[in-house]
């Protein structure tokens, strides 16, 4: 029996299983081969009864298949391939109807009104009668949303509507097919904020059968439908038979059988797995393999041409070093770095267009611009005049603030992660040539960003992922009244507030544009921020896999791939 049957049969038949009269080493050496029979499964090309299968690996593993807590990498891809959402993003980061047919606002901009297809079924669920999975309505929309919202739930995605929907009636069905989401002031990027996976529409019945087990019985309306998942080992997930789309030719999507995710931690073994052909694809490449797969100007080398595809595309992140501004904090009235000029010479002594060539291989490029990433309509990255490579220059800012050639600067410590360590090496060399003096304190993830949340860390290293495709989101992290998280710079500057909520009530695009311009550059004239480089999404690719759309969210959409018997 070909192995994917096998799967299926194990999941459905779970409860026979436990009946079975084996000793527990006996049973888990049982489980141990079949998760390995698995995962073997997905380097057999062709699959002998022709089904096609995504396979990818998650290094970090998944914690949840609840979409209230997709914080994560790993839970959104895996959300986005179970549930829909009313409206979505599409390659070029337009806001494009999916369960919503259409919207309207009102003329204050404070209710949005839409109206939802009425062919859309959510998964088959024991909650459900008959385990038939039933249409979705109105009331779904308006559960899930205010789910979010409440405190029982404790969502990781609470704040996506703090101080934006009405505290009385934020969500509301006004029947099966009209859905309404009332503001307590304009907010254009709410549109933006509903296309993420926190906010996946879900069926009340499943969560209340199942609980906070919810997390491991998903249900949604999307391409894919759960199948099996052994945590930390594997995650099935099957076609939905049921799903509302279609291709242009009237084909019904998704094309994909199936989709299986492993979880192998190395990074050493995914990418030996994809080389042998049983990943389908890598996303990113890690630091010990790019040499080995891409020149310094960021193409394929020859010995890899030909047998993968590279895929790259601008991605909306973007790398940085922070810099704690609070005079308040007592560690920045005993800092240099209070200092606007020092901060300015910080930014002008690096030389980003190398940093990118030798340490990314030419992988993203260069932040002399905004702070806003490349990708974006308001095109802050191309239009905010930033910091060049200067060295000339930083050590005059150093000597207008009173520290010629360095003279009487304490340390500098300087906290990255161990990822980036290699870079914060870098930078450190950098600054030490216009003369600062670095030192690089590497610790880890968790560590640093609770320091940062705590304004415990003067000088650190930063990324900003955007949530939704608007440099609002990007600029939240400077609003004086927002607290760190997102504004982990502790920045306060009256003119840049007065713009902020001047461009939340703007409705015509191009004006709000220009205001998010203003407001970049006056975060890169005061420099809390030195930005490092706008990053690029990286695909590494098998050439029997058709159809993958990249984005620059970085969204894993599966809906239309195919895998061909190309080899």
């Amino acid at each position: 029996m070909h192995i994917f049957l096998s799967v299926q049969f194990l999941n459905s038949n779970k409860e026979k299983f436990s009946f079975l009269n084996i000793s527990t080493h006996t049973h888990k050496i049982l489980h141990t081969v079949i998760i390995f029979c698995f995962l073997l499964s997905a380097c057999v090309s062709g699959n002998n009864d022709n089904r096609q299968v995504f396979s990818f690996n998650i290094n970090e593993g998944v914690s949840t298949l609840d979409p209230a807590f997709a914080k994560s990498q790993a839970t959104i891809w895996t959300s986005h391939q179970l549930y829909n959402t009313l409206v979505e993003t599409d390659s070029n980061l337009n806001i494009v109807p999916s369960l919503a047919l259409r919207w309207e606002v009102n003329d204050n901009r404070l209710i949005y009104t839409f109206h939802l297809r009425n062919d859309v079924y959510f998964h088959d669920s024991e909650a459900f009668l008959n385990g038939k999975g039933r249409r979705l309505v109105a009331a779904d929309i308006a559960y899930s949303l205010g789910r979010i919202i409440n405190k029982a739930t404790a969502s990781s995605g609470a704040w996506i509507f703090n101080n934006r929907v009405d505290s009385l009636h934020p969500f509301t069905a006004l029947n099966d097919s009209t859905f309404q989401v009332k503001l307590i002031r304009p907010f254009h990027p709410i549109l933006g904020i509903l296309t993420m996976p926190y906010c996946s529409i879900i069926p009340r019945e499943v969560v209340e059968k199942y609980g906070k087990d919810f997390r491991s019985h998903p249900c949604g309306t999307g391409p894919f439908q759960f199948g099996f998942w052994d945590e930390g080992q594997a995650l099935v997930l099957h076609k939905n038979p049921q799903y509302f789309e279609k291709d242009t030719q009237g084909a019904v999507l998704p094309y994909l059988d199936a989709v299986k995710i492993s979880f192998l931690d190395s990074r050493a073994t995914e990418f030996l797995a994809f080389q042998q052909g049983q990943l389908s694809f890598l996303n990113d490449i890690d630091p010990s393999f790019k040499d080995e797969v891409l020149t310094k100007a960021g193409e394929l080398r020859k010995d890899w041409q030909g047998k993968i595809v590279l895929k790259k595309h601008a991605y909306l992140n973007t790398e940085y070093l922070g810099i704690l501004v609070d005079e308040k904090n007592a560690i920045v009235t005993s800092s240099p770095l209070k200092i606007k000029l020092v901060r300015q010479a910080i930014s002008s002594s690096i030389n980003r267009k190398k940093l990118m060539m030798y340490m990314r291989n030419s992988i993203g490029f260069a932040a002399e611009g905004g702070f806003v990433p490349a990708g974006l309509p308001s095109r802050n990255a191309e239009s905010v005049k930033g910091y060049p490579y200067d060295p000339a220059k930083a050590r005059r800012l150093l000597k207008e603030a009173g520290f010629e050639n360095g003279n009487n600067l304490p340390v500098i410590t300087l906290l990255t992660i161990p990822t980036y360590a290699d870079i914060g090496s870098f930078v450190a060399k950098q600054l030490e040539e216009t003369g600062f003096k670095v030192q690089v304190e590497v610790i880890q993830k968790s560590l640093l960003l609770e320091q940062t949340a705590k304004s415990k860390a003067s000088f650190f290293r930063g990324s900003w992922i955007a949530d939704y495709p608007d440099a609002e989101n990007y600029m939240s992290m400077f609003y004086s009244k927002n607290p760190a998280p997102p504004n982990y710079t502790r920045y306060k500057n009256p003119a840049f507030d007065e713009l902020y909520e001047q461009a939340l009530l703007e409705n015509n695009d191009s004006v709000r544009y220009q205001l998010y311009r203003e407001m970049d550059q006056l975060v890169i004239d005061d420099a809390p921020v030195v930005p490092l480089y706008y990053d690029m999404v990286v695909h590494l690719v098998n050439k029997n896999v058709e159809g993958i759309r990249l984005n620059a969210l970085n969204l894993l959409e599966l809906r239309w791939v195919k895998i061909s018997n190309k080899k």
